[in-house]
C-alpha cells in the first residue's frame, strides 16, 4: 500500500508498505478521505507543535473517514462495506479520568498522526473498534473526515456554556470557528460575533449569520457598541495566536467566560492579566473533545449543521503536500482541503 511520511520540515514522501493486519479488537480500514487540519500543517512545516516533536518518520493526518475490510470477532457493531468516521484519539478506557468521563485526558492516551502514532494518509489502517462510528446513509466520506473538527467545536461550545440570548464571540473563522458560529447560532446566541482577519472567511461568517468584524486595535471599541458597553458573554478563541488570546480577553464582558481552543505554535497563554482579572474571567482550556461523535452525526443528520461549505480543495496523495502548502498560506480561498489516498 501507499503511505505518506513525513521525514523532516517539508520532507513528505510516498512510499511502499505492507498492508497492516488487524489486532484483536480491531478492524482493517480502506481509507477514504483526510481533511488536512491547521496541526498538521505544523508538523509538515517544523517536524513539531508545541512541545511535541516528530523525531522519527510519520504518517500525518487524523480528520478521516474509511471503509471497513475486515474485521476481527470483537468487533460487532461494523462489517464489511461500512463507511466510518474515525475518532483519532485513541484512549485507555480504564485509567481514572476514563472512568471519570474524561477520555480526552487519558494518562495514556494515543493520538492518530501525532508521535509516536502513525496516521491517515495512507491507503489502509488497523484500527480499533470501539473508535469506528458508522455513518448513515447519505453521508459522504468527506462528512465523515469533518466529524472530527466538528466534534472539537463542540466540545469547546460544552465548555462555554453560553445561555440563551446571550452574545458570542468567535475569534478565527477557520473550520472549526465556523462550525462554532453555526453552533452557537442553533444554540440561540442573541448575536454571534465572528472576528476573523481574512476578508474571505469574514464573508462566509456573515452568510451564515454572524456579525463579521475584523481583529484590530478598534475590535475591543466595535464590540462594545454591539453589545451595550458590555462586551461578550461567551468568547471561544480559535485563531492559535497569542494576539487571538489578548482579543478573545479584551472581548469579554466582565464575569464572562474565554474558551481557548487553537493551539499557538509558541505553546504559550498569553493576555493582558490586568484585563483577565479586572474583568473576573472564566478561562478555560479545550482538550480535543468528549464523547461528540453521536451528537456531531445527529447535528448533520438533521441539516442543523452544515458541512458543505469547508471542503475547498480536493488532493490525491501524490499531491499532499500542495494541500499543505495551500491551508499554510491560506491561499485560494481554502477553508479546508481533503485528500484521497
Amino acid at each position: 500500500m501507499q503511505s505518506l511520511r513525513l521525514f523532516g520540515p517539508r520532507d513528505l514522501r510516498v512510499v511502499e508498505e505492507p498492508v497492516p493486519q488487524p489486532a484483536p479488537g480491531e478492524a482493517l480500514l480502506r481509507v477514504r478521505s483526510v481533511t488536512v487540519c491547521h496541526s498538521d500543517v505544523h508538523y509538515y512545516r517544523d517536524a513539531r507543535i508545541g512541545n511535541t516533536v516528530s523525531d522519527v518518520p510519520l504518517v500525518l493526518g487524523h480528520e478521516f473517514a474509511a471503509e471497513v475490510v475486515e474485521v476481527t470477532p470483537e468487533v460487532t457493531h461494523v462489517r464489511p462495506g461500512d463507511l466510518v468516521a474515525v475518532q483519532p484519539a485513541v484512549s485507555c478506557g480504564h485509567c481514572r479520568y476514563c472512568v471519570e468521563g474524561n477520555p480526552n485526558l487519558c494518562l495514556h492516551i494515543q493520538f492518530c498522526g501525532t508521535p509516536p502514532m502513525d496516521g491517515s494518509l495512507r491507503q489502509y489502517v488497523a484500527y480499533g473498534g470501539r473508535f469506528l462510528h458508522p455513518l448513515p446513509e447519505g453521508f459522504t466520506a468527506d462528512d465523515g473526515a469533518l466529524l472530527e473538527p466538528l466534534g472539537v467545536a463542540l466540545h469547546g461550545w460544552d465548555l462555554g456554556k453560553a445561555r440563551l440570548a446571550e452574545t458570542v464571540a468567535v475569534i478565527g473563522c477557520g473550520p472549526i470557528g465556523l462550525l462554532v458560529v453555526q453552533l452557537a447560532l442553533r444554540g440561540g446566541a442573541a448575536q454571534v460575533l465572528a472576528v476573523e482577519p481574512l476578508a474571505y472567511r469574514r464573508q462566509i461568517a456573515a452568510d451564515l449569520g454572524a456579525v463579521p468584524l475584523e481583529p484590530g486595535e478598534d475590535l475591543e471599541s466595535h464590540i462594545a457598541d454591539l453589545t451595550d458597553g458590555h462586551g461578550a458573554d461567551v468568547v471561544l478563541e480559535l485563531a492559535g495566536t497569542l494576539s487571538g488570546q489578548e482579543a478573545a480577553a479584551r472581548a469579554a464582558k466582565r464575569g464572562g467566560t474565554v474558551v481557548l481552543i487553537g493551539i499557538p505554535p509558541e505553546d504559550e497563554v498569553l493576555m493582558p492579566h490586568h484585563v483577565a482579572r479586572r474583568k473576573g474571567l472564566t478561562i478555560k482550556m479545550a482538550r480535543r473533545m468528549k464523547h461528540t461523535y453521536p451528537r456531531a452525526i445527529e447535528l448533520v443528520r438533521r441539516g442543523m449543521v452544515d458541512l458543505a461549505p469547508l471542503i475547498t480543495h480536493r488532493f490525491p496523495l501524490e499531491r499532499a503536500a500542495e494541500a499543505f502548502e495551500m491551508v499554510g498560506r491560506y491561499e485560494d480561498g481554502v477553508i479546508k482541503a481533503a485528500v484521497y489516498p
